[in-house]
């Protein structure tokens, strides 16, 4: 068998037999390319050796790839050697023995209050896109923790509770019961309407049950939210530039920040271990000691 062969039914395997999502796999399969870059598609999967990956590994750290590109790439060369092996295809696993590289540490991007409230008022300010929409959309970012693919997949049946919580689907498929705000469920009760509205006056008869629609009536990608969130942070909206998961690490500062109980926390951001939810932990112990630092007279 050659590379470009167990790529392609690798890739099948995780989505049809281990039910990963679209988007995990498409990160797969970008991570697998670059493997035939530096190898070769056709090349015969039991010649490829530990050193050809120690080096594929190198020129990526050459080319200057972050340490988590990295990691990914080596995540995904393992997972499809090991998938080989066990199904036959190899006698040995030449990726057995890859290590990891160091990680260094990062402070997840969060905004402070001020910023928070400048970015989701930003829609009303200025009319930039759909005023409604971009509002609601930002409001319930911020109140729900959601990851961008989440809320981008975020259903109309979906919400509970009229609107308080919803259930979403994560990493993984796992499912978990986010909520809402007060001032997120008024947002988002205007923008229903006004997407109502749209859905008549396009004679669009049977409606997306996405929640979040783009000016023809469709369903709004990852892509399109984050175009979104880049005009409004951009040079034209506040100026300050914002990741789309600022939200949600704003969210996690916050709730811990105001005594929220982190294992609460990590049950509504789904983290599957509670040392990623610790770091908002550290976040908010340095934020208390640069507050002491700079406001008491003997430190």
């Amino acid at each position: 068998m050659i590379l470009s062969e167990l790529v392609e039914e690798f890739l099948l395997y995780l989505s049809a037999v281990r039910g990963l999502s679209e988007n995990t796999v498409i990160g797969y399969r970008n991570d697998l390319k670059e493997l035939q870059r530096f190898l070769s598609p056709t090349l015969d999967i039991n010649t490829i050796t530990k050193e050809n990956l120690l080096l594929s590994i190198g020129q990526l750290s050459k080319e200057k790839k972050a340490a988590a590109s990295v990691n990914r790439f080596i995540a995904a060369v393992r997972t499809m050697f090991s998938y080989a092996l066990k199904f036959g295809y190899i006698k040995k696993n030449p990726a057995l023995d890859l290590k990891t590289v160091k990680l260094p540490k990062r402070v997840p991007n969060f905004m402070t209050q001020a910023e928070v409230q400048e970015l989701c008022s930003e829609p009303e300010n200025n009319e930039l896109l759909w005023e409604s929409r971009d509002r609601a959309l930002f409001l319930m970012l911020y109140s729900s923790g959601c990851r961008i693919s989440e809320i981008t997949n975020l259903k109309l049946d979906d919400f509970m509770d009229n609107y308080h919580s919803a259930i979403v689907t994560g990493k993984g498929n796992k499912q978990r019961k986010v909520f809402f705000a007060e001032e997120s469920r008024k947002a988002l009760a205007e923008y229903l309407q006004d997407r109502n509205k749209l859905m008549v006056e396009k004679h669009i008869t049977e409606p997306t049950r996405q929640v979040f629609v783009n000016q023809k009536g469709n369903a709004m990608s990852v892509g399109g939210i984050r175009f979104i969130i880049s005009k409004y942070s951009g040079a034209k909206g506040t100026n300050h530039h914002v990741n789309p998961h600022s939200f949600r690490h704003t969210f996690a500062t916050t709730m811990i920040g105001n005594g929220a109980d982190v294992r609460l926390v990590q049950e509504m951001l789904g983290h599957s271990s509670i040392s990623t939810t610790q770091r908002y932990t550290h976040i908010t112990t340095e934020k208390l000691i640069d507050i002491y630092n700079k406001a008491h007279p003997h430190s």
